[in-house]
């Protein structure tokens, strides 16, 4: 048996499964890059922002909220939604930069199968 440490604890791989599930959907992906240049923004702002429909935006905050990815702050008639969980922008950024250092090196392959030809 081996001493290296589990990637992922046992007993939070479903809970850890939930969250990247929850992330693999684009239009939350777009919603989160926009709250995180913004900051705290409500249905509206962010229904003008992106683009996408009310119903589908409010549908999109409620489940990233109720996982813990943002915060709800009630203020009269409005509802303000911004990130909550800190680790957003450094998984972001990983896997981002993970995948622009995919790109370069499929464009790199593809320059040196054109200068074979």
């Amino acid at each position: 048996m081996s001493n290296v440490k589990p990637l992922l604890p046992e007993p939070l791989i479903d809970r850890i499964a939930r969250r990247f599930k929850v992330l693999s959907e684009p239009v939350r992906l777009g919603l989160l890059n926009v709250l995180h240049r913004e900051g705290e923004m409500t249905v509206q702002d962010l229904v003008e922002a992106t683009g996408y429909n009310q119903a589908n935006v409010s549908k999109h905050l409620n489940l990233m909220a109720s996982e813990g990815i943002l915060s709800r702050n009630k203020e009269g008639l409005f509802v303000y939604y911004a990130i909550q969980d800190t680790t957003i922008q450094g998984l972001c950024l990983l896997v981002s930069g993970r995948i622009r250092q995919e790109i370069e090196q499929d464009q790199k392959t593809l320059r040196a199968l054109n200068e074979n030809r």
